[in-house]
């Protein structure tokens, strides 16, 4: 198996559990849980929105959108709004769409937008003759209507500065360009110390609409 290609780890837990552990990755990670009921109703009293997503799966697939607000709540998935009046509705209808896999909570992240779209980033880190190199860095806007990114779910690349520029602001382009690749470099050691074998990678990242950088999840077969 040559580096280019590299070993695979599916596990969206281990992986952020990883990064978890280094003191300078972590502020940059947003809270996340195992799914149960109990850390359901717990994040969304402490953050009001939450994501949950599949531990293993790529492309948007099976990711849901939950927020609450006066006691009832809202589930997003791809295109489908739903809302509901009580939380245990509200896991019943998840688990209509979890179908018992494994799934993780992550603290809902309100991302800087285009025109209403939400936008974020795939830095592509690929480890070529015994050295990391950035291969990749470009923004990923979200399909009218949808918070899923993904290019197969209709999203449409631009150049990471025209996004910052465009999201933010022209001012922010180097300083947050220069964050991404510093912080991809840091999470790939603490990675490769951790999951030996891995030969490229695939970060996505988002923007807060304060400029905030977040780490949604790191992919070992990037697309």
């Amino acid at each position: 198996m040559g580096e280019a290609t590299g070993r695979q780890y599916a596990s969206k837990w281990v992986k952020t559990a990883a990064l978890l552990s280094h003191p300078a990755i972590a502020p940059h990670i947003p809270p996340t849980r195992m799914y149960n009921d109990a850390n359901l109703k717990s994040m969304l009293g402490t953050y009001g929105m939450v994501v949950i997503k599949p531990v293993r799966g790529a492309g948007g697939h099976g990711v849901i959108k939950v927020s609450s607000q006066d006691g009832r709540y809202a589930v997003t998935h791809y295109h489908d709004r739903r809302f509901y009046d009580s939380f245990g509705a509200l896991t019943v209808a998840l688990a209509g769409i979890k179908r018992k896999r494994p799934y993780l909570i992550q603290k809902g992240i309100h991302l800087a937008t285009i025109g209403g779209r939400p936008i974020d980033y795939r830095v592509k880190y690929v480890k070529d003759g015994g050295s990391w190199n950035c291969r990749a860095m470009v923004g990923r806007l979200a399909k009218q209507g949808l918070f899923v990114t993904n290019l197969c779910r209709g999203g449409t690349q631009m150049t990471a500065a025209e996004g910052i520029r465009r999201s933010l602001s022209s001012a922010q382009v180097k300083n947050k360009k220069r964050e991404m690749r510093r912080l991809t470099s840091l999470s790939t050691a603490v990675l490769e110390a951790r999951l030996p074998g891995i030969g490229q990678l695939g970060f996505d990242y988002g923007l807060d609409r304060q400029g905030k950088l977040w780490i949604f999840e790191v992919n070992t077969r990037p697309q």
